[in-house]
């Protein structure tokens, strides 16, 4: 759990917009083809546009080549080639300076079905020791102008060659990056992003020969509408995914240099869960450097390997996604989700899901605590339709699997908006939610993804 009631980045987030908006309303792998790059088909009901690269086509015809090239096979992605130059990078945690040789790829235009007031990228890659890679984002407003080129992040699954890093102090005074979030500054203004172009950036040591190699790349643009409730949806079949419990509780004050120890790490938690639900889970070697007195080894794994050196925590959402996707065959995407049945659905296909979510303790009955930005992980649904989840806040593992009621978890889950202990309005995360599954899914679990917007 986010440090309870502290300003989170979403707080700051509605603190820099609300002037403007206050007032307005089974685990198993299948030989079925591969998630492709290709866009979800417009719907005029769900207010979220997702776009990934991913396929040797996206690859190759997708985007614009200087010094990297694509390779085809099983997963297909883009590695450097012939490096196009050498740069130099001061990390600015450790103030280190030192010489990258990099290559780039660019994507073609894409235009979204949803002009946005916010985007998220996402990316899965390998990045072995000595490389490293930088997603940013430009785009075009509906003024006809253009932003910058913002650093979306800047991201390596080891913490040797640099800190992993979000950007802050980006803006062009139209539109601003919060951690790992493109925002409209002004939404009640009407301006809107209508498309945008990602450049990803692969970095190595001069005169090695060891690349990056990066499977997925993407972005989630959404224009979720104001509100304070949402409607109630129907309950579907009852159903419940097998999913390991973990609790971020019994790591409290463990590794206080990844954002003050367990107590801040329900999203690396839930992260956990879902990895090893799917099968995959760190050797023995990776955990070599964690306390053998400490049970679940593997959470305070994932707590380093999701850490963000600027945001000062594991909560950055692409860098959770991106560390599942460093498991063998995983991919992971971060996106928004309309209602409690397009988590029926993936449910149904066997795809458990982390929800983000903010309430006060009074909000949600049974949890026992109140919360400015908590992640949870989705395991099934109740004869009821009441939510089983996996909440890391708890005391022990076993305590993990809560039942919550429907219509509470859905509006705190989906509301862009709230009151906070002080009466404040501040936001809520609009059905955000990370989706980790095969890269070779199921043609039940591809329906799935693609009946929820995801390809």
């Amino acid at each position: 759990m986010s440090r309870a009631e502290e300003p989170s980045r979403r707080t700051v987030l509605a603190a820099a917009v609300a002037a403007a908006v206050a007032g307005t309303a089974g685990p198993a792998v299948a030989d079925t083809p591969g998630v492709t790059g290709h866009e979800a088909e417009p719907d005029a009901a769900r207010p979220v546009d997702n776009r990934a690269w991913t396929s040797y086509a996206d690859w190759c015809a997708g985007g614009t080549a200087k010094g990297a090239r694509a390779v085809d096979g099983a997963r297909p992605g883009v590695v450097i080639g012939a490096p196009v130059g050498t740069v130099d990078y001061t990390d600015p945690h450790t103030g280190t300076t030192a010489a990258w040789e990099y290559a780039t790829w660019t994507s073609v235009v894409h235009r979204l079905t949803v002009p946005a007031t916010e985007v998220i990228a996402s990316w899965n890659a390998r990045t072995p020791a000595g490389t490293w890679i930088q997603v940013e984002l430009a785009g075009t407003y509906s003024d006809g102008t253009a932003t910058p080129w913002y650093v979306m992040g800047r991201w390596a699954s080891g913490d040797q060659d640099i800190k992993r890093t979000s950007v802050d102090d980006q803006t062009d005074d139209k539109s601003t990056v919060w951690t790992d979030t493109f925002a409209i500054d002004d939404p009640a203004t009407g301006l809107r992003l209508v498309s945008y172009r990602l450049r990803l950036t692969l970095y190595r040591k001069p005169g090695t020969t060891v690349t990056p190699t990066v499977w997925r790349l993407g972005a989630m643009g959404s224009d979720v509408p104001d509100r304070f409730t949402v409607p109630a949806s129907a309950p579907g079949p009852a159903r419940e995914l097998i999913v390991p419990r973990y609790s971020q509780e019994i790591h409290s004050g463990q590794y206080p240099e990844y954002d003050n120890g367990g107590e801040a790490w329900c999203s690396p938690t839930s992260s956990q869960m879902i990895i090893e639900y799917w099968g995959r889970k760190p050797m023995a070697a990776q955990l070599a450097w964690v306390d053998p007195a400490y049970a679940d080894p593997q959470v305070c794994h994932a707590a380093r390997f999701t850490y963000d050196f600027q945001y000062a925590g594991c909560g950055n959402w692409p860098f959770n996604a991106a560390y599942a996707a460093t498991y063998k065959d995983l991919q992971g995407v971060v996106t928004r989700l309309g209602s409690l049945t397009d988590l029926q659905t993936l449910i149904a296909a066997g795809i458990p899901a982390i929800t983000s979510q903010s309430f006060l303790k009074t909000e949600l009955t049974g949890a026992g605590y109140g919360t400015s930005g908590h992640l949870m992980t989705v395991i099934g649904f109740t004869a009821d339709g009441d939510v089983i989840a996996n909440d890391p806040f708890s005391a022990t593992d076993q305590a993990v699997r809560r039942v919550y009621a429907r219509r509470e978890f859905e509006n705190i889950w989906l509301r862009t908006k709230r009151y906070n202990a002080s009466g404040k309005v501040v936001s809520g995360t609009g059905g955000v939610c990370y989706l980790y599954f095969p890269a070779r899914p199921t043609a039940a679990q591809l329906a799935a993804l693609a009946a929820v917007g995801v390809r």
